[in-house]
């Protein structure tokens, strides 16, 4: 049987590098005797829509090619689908791609992998927002500090990644004030003023940012990392060791494990893969081995 992929799109990702890796996949896959469909969205709504589409038609794969932000969309009709997803790396942060292990590979050897069709069984995220609207997600939830860094990064002209967190967050440092976070992991409570929470089915963010550095996709638990009230100034110490992972063993930090987190307060907007998923109350739940994700390396 001739197998049928379908490739979601977002052509301007990674500075319209997604385009050109879009096409040469695609024409990769057609040499290799595969059907293939392509859905080139031009918002975040139009690739949400476009996802449900081709999950409707009941592809071998749905392969998202962009960054986090187009494998947030395609997430959102692949779980409980039975559709595969396959995530090529075509943004700037790629930090879903890596948490899995998907690389940048030649069209040819992406095409074979893709139709070889071997994977693995991970976990996402249920969210369920304030307004009641439910979403998924598969990397980390971002509240606090680290959202409003997001939101002045979202603004930039560069791309984000490294360079632009590290841009948003000296500026975010001159208005930041302390959250009154409340917190709640299957049934313990975190009430206390904090700077940042993160809610994480895989490690990182940001392009890099190992803010759940432990972190698992599929153990069935979610890792929350709380950091609390500390003086701006040591705080701006004290934050780049989340580039590897090593603000966890700060007194000023903690790190609980559970399957479902409640997050309150007047935190501004949260991020979810990198998406704007808007403000607290947000409830967080996680959904085991709910997502085929198929193995690019």
């Amino acid at each position: 049987m001739t197998p049928h992929i379908a490739l979601l799109v977002n052509p301007a990702s990674g500075r319209r590098r997604a385009a050109v890796t879009a096409v040469r996949l695609k024409e990769a896959l057609r040499e290799a005797g595969a059907r293939v469909f392509v859905y080139s969205g031009d918002s975040a709504a139009d690739s949400r829509r476009l996802a449900r589409l081709a999950v409707a038609d009941r592809p071998d794969a749905l392969v998202a090619v962009g960054g986090d932000g187009l494998v947030h969309q395609a997430l959102q009709s692949v779980v409980g689908s039975g559709v595969p997803l396959a995530v090529i790396p075509a943004g700037t942060g790629n930090d879903i791609a890596r948490a899995f292990s998907s690389r940048r590979l030649p069209p040819r050897r992406a095409a074979e992998a893709i139709l070889a069709g071997r994977g693995r069984s991970v976990d996402c995220v249920r969210l369920r927002l304030a307004d009641g609207t439910r979403r998924h997600y598969l990397s980390v939830l971002a509240c606090g500090f680290d959202a409003r860094v997001n939101e002045r990064v979202n603004g930039f002209r560069f791309g984000i990644g490294r360079a632009g967190y590290l841009v948003g967050l000296l500026a975010e440092l001159r208005a930041f004030t302390p959250i009154d976070f409340e917190i709640t992991v299957d049934g313990r409570r975190i009430a206390e003023p904090g700077m940042l929470v993160a809610v994480g089915n895989t490690s990182a963010y940001g392009g890099g940012m190992h803010v759940c550095p432990d972190a698992v996709p599929d153990d069935g638990l979610l890792d929350v990392v709380f950091a609390r009230q500390a003086p701006l100034g040591r705080f701006l110490r004290l934050f780049p060791r989340v580039f590897n992972g090593s603000h966890t063993s700060l007194e000023e930090v903690v790190v609980e494990r559970g399957r479902t987190v409640t997050i309150e307060g007047a935190a501004g907007a949260a991020y979810a893969d990198g998406e704007r998923v808007g403000p607290p109350r947000l409830e967080c739940e996680v959904v085991p081995k709910s997502v085929e994700l198929l193995e690019l390396s």
